[in-house]
């Protein structure tokens, strides 16, 4: 019986786990698999059969894709959060590869199991829909930032989304490589470099290899405003 309780008392639960009935709760338990990644290792391969629903529940992982010429990276997600909706109910090849960036826990569900959940909770399932309108939004959102800012405000809000949204302090090591980070902003390791080098000469951050702390937030905000 403990097994059957255990997604219920799971401290790892997302918001909209709240919506779940009991009944939700023991399926999931007898249907689940917990599994733990280092930093680097593979989540989801791109090009492979979807075959269960991936709830993230401890760490930060890079959502990527093989573009014509290069790997892309998408986003950063924090948990705890579903990932990779869209390809498990779509056409079940994911379209994108998933990778820890820090030490991590995945929850692996069975979608037959969340499929039942889905058809019988229609409070959850409109949840889910809901939060995948929000994630599309702001993906929109992200790409129009990105292609309309210069290197210095995308650099500047990558700092503070870090800073807000995935660490929560203004104190972090920077979980990617200088290269990395060149392409998830649309830049190069070099410009990343120098201008992490000017944030640090101006005083708006403070840099130590890769340890960062935001030091002048209100400017840093205006950089990222302004682009």
């Amino acid at each position: 019986c403990k097994m059957k309780h255990e997604c219920q008392s799971c401290i790892f639960n997302s918001k909209i786990a709240s919506l779940l009935r009991t009944e939700d709760f023991l399926r999931l338990g007898e249907n689940h698999l917990v599994l733990r990644f280092q930093k680097g290792d593979t989540i989801v391969k791109q090009g492979t059969y979807s075959t269960n629903v991936v709830f993230l529940r401890k760490g930060v992982v890079k959502l990527h894709l093989a573009g014509p010429h290069y790997e892309q990276i998408v986003r950063l997600v924090k948990a705890p959060t579903y990932l990779g909706f869209p390809t498990t109910f779509g056409d079940k090849i994911n379209q994108y590869s998933i990778t820890a960036i820090v030490d991590t826990e995945v929850c692996f569900i069975d979608i037959k199991t969340f499929e039942g959940i889905l058809n019988s909770n229609s409070t959850f399932s409109k949840e889910i829909i809901l939060d995948l309108c929000r994630n599309e939004l702001d993906s929109f959102s992200r790409c129009a930032n990105r292609t309309q800012k210069q290197a210095r405000g995308n650099l500047a809000s990558f700092l503070l989304e870090l800073s807000a949204q995935i660490f929560d302090s203004n104190t972090f090591e920077l979980p990617l490589t200088q290269t990395e980070i060149g392409n998830l902003i649309d830049s190069t390791r070099e410009s990343v470099n120098r201008i992490l080098s000017e944030f640090h000469a101006d005083g708006l951050i403070f840099l130590e290899g890769k340890k960062i702390t935001i030091l002048n937030q209100d400017v840093l905000n205006l950089v990222s405003k302004n682009g």
